[in-house]
């Protein structure tokens, strides 16, 4: 099966794949050395009248909902053209800062639409990579033969348009999906001629199985993650925590950090120093939890030289001490391990009541083969969307009407009209002075305040306000 790399990028109508929808898909295929083959994909999809895209996106992209109504096709006809055209055998997709957010509002799109969320990633040869991480690390471990950028602060920026710039890559716009895909393979292209050797290694433990045995087989390990601090560029020295490796991932301790300031604490406080907080300064648990198919950046201790250890503020001798403290320190590690428990506990039941709509609930459970089967069924040519099926899962059973209402709005019956519009009264209008439509018209009040010079985000701030009057539902 002959591999190839899909770059791709998606311009959204806000940050959260449950509620909000993608506007435009853009991609390149290349094969393995980056050469483009096939022509590029760029299309905008179709918003639904129960989307109140964020003004700051748009305003940020310039794309408005009714660009995508004028030029766009809808979700299902997108999914077609995907599954067809784009998600081939053998292929890679690769994204920047995919794995964290293009692939989850793809899933989530997906699983909206009555497909598979998952099989345009594993089946038939596919997979992913992440190329963010990639360019983080090479900053890191391997610098030479390439420019980097700081931003004002004088620290070090990854933005994708800044780096571009500095090593004079085409990137014609920045927050288009097509420009943004061609500076990304651009980038990928630098990084794969200047430091190959690092370039393929990452390529070849990118999938779940290479990266749990790196991380099962070393007691200390190089992590690079957004979350690092600046001074070591993004990267650190971790190990892993005793008792909390399973099939999925692995719990792991930045060894920059001194286990003495958190031995004596209780689980609680431990709880405490876990959980969100504004203040940058705060004391913060240093442990991050790795999970083995979302392309992490790891590498072997080997890869660091003795200048690396210097450029990057990273002293061995604080290492290895802070390794051994946490390593006789069992009753902290017991410790740490119910506070992570109490803490993913927490997220998992935030998580769930901002979850009421069935299109948002993709993570609440597999789908049944026979589910899968009358998925399938839904997307035939000649499938009559008068009669569902009998789904067994509760979910598909609620998202069943709304894809008929969004996709096949002719075909929807009376009692799927009335559900859709109970669902965008629900969407727009719950809450009162709290709704998304009082919180929505109050914030353009506001940006058209303070953009009131500026032609274009004027005229951007119009689009949506009529965009709100024209979808506002009628009280049922």
């Amino acid at each position: 099966m002959e591999s190839s790399f899909f770059f791709y990028d998606l311009e959204t109508s806000g940050l959260n794949p449950r509620s909000d929808r993608i506007m435009q898909f853009a991609g390149q295929r290349t094969d393995m050395d980056l050469n483009p083959i096939d022509e590029p994909v760029n299309t905008l999809i179709k918003v639904a009248d129960d989307c109140l895209p964020d003004p700051y996106a748009v305003m940020v992209t310039s794309i408005t909902p009714q660009e995508t109504l004028r030029e766009g096709v809808t979700e299902d006809e997108f999914i077609k053209f995907f599954n067809k055209e784009v998600s081939k055998p053998g292929t890679i997709f690769v994204g920047y800062n995919n794995i964290s957010f293009d692939d989850e509002f793809m899933r989530f799109l997906l699983y909206r639409n009555l497909y598979d969320a998952y099989e345009w990633q594993y089946r038939d040869g596919r997979s992913k990579w992440d190329m963010l991480d990639i360019i983080r690390m090479t900053r890191a471990l391997r610098p030479d033969g390439i420019k980097w950028p700081k931003a004002a602060d004088d620290k070090s920026t990854n933005r994708l348009e800044h780096i571009a710039k500095e090593n004079e890559i085409l990137h014609s716009k920045a927050h288009d999906a097509l420009s943004d895909v061609v500076a990304l393979i651009g980038l990928t292209k630098l990084i794969k001629d200047k430091q190959p050797k690092l370039f393929n290694f990452m390529l070849s433990i990118r999938d779940k199985k290479s990266v749990y045995d790196l991380i099962n087989r070393k007691e200390q390990f190089v992590y690079v993650n957004g979350s690092f601090a600046s001074k070591h560029e993004k990267t650190s020295i971790v190990t892993k925590i005793d008792g909390s490796m399973d099939s999925q991932g692995v719990l792991v301790y930045d060894l920059t950090s001194d286990p003495d300031q958190f031995i004596d604490k209780t689980v609680n406080e431990l709880v405490e120093l876990g959980s969100y907080s504004p203040d940058k300064d705060r004391l913060r648990l240093p442990i991050k939890k790795i999970q083995y198919n979302r392309c992490p950046s790891v590498a072997p201790l080997s890869v660091l030289k003795d200048e690396d250890y210097s450029r990057l503020s990273l002293d061995k001798k604080i290492i290895d001490d802070n390794y051994k403290k946490l390593k006789n320190a069992k009753n902290f590690i017991n410790n740490l391990l119910s506070a992570q428990e109490i803490l993913d506990n927490k997220r998992n039941n935030s998580l769930a009541k901002k979850t009421a709509f069935a299109e948002a609930k993709l993570y609440d459970g597999f789908i049944s083969d026979m589910d899968k089967k009358h998925m399938t069924s839904i997307h035939a040519k000649d499938f009559d969307f008068e009669y569902p099926p009998d789904f067994e899962d509760k979910r598909l059973k609620g998202l069943y009407p709304l894809f008929v209402a969004r996709n096949y709005p002719e075909q929807k019956t009376d009692e799927m009209d009335e559900i859709w519009q109970k669902h965008r009264q629900e969407v727009i209008l719950s809450g009162g002075k709290n709704s998304k439509i009082a919180k929505y018209l109050i914030l353009i009040s506001e940006l058209e305040a303070k953009n009131s010079t500026n032609k274009n985000k004027s005229y951007l701030l119009d689009e949506l306000k009529l965009w709100a009057e024209a979808i506002l539902p009628v009280e049922l």
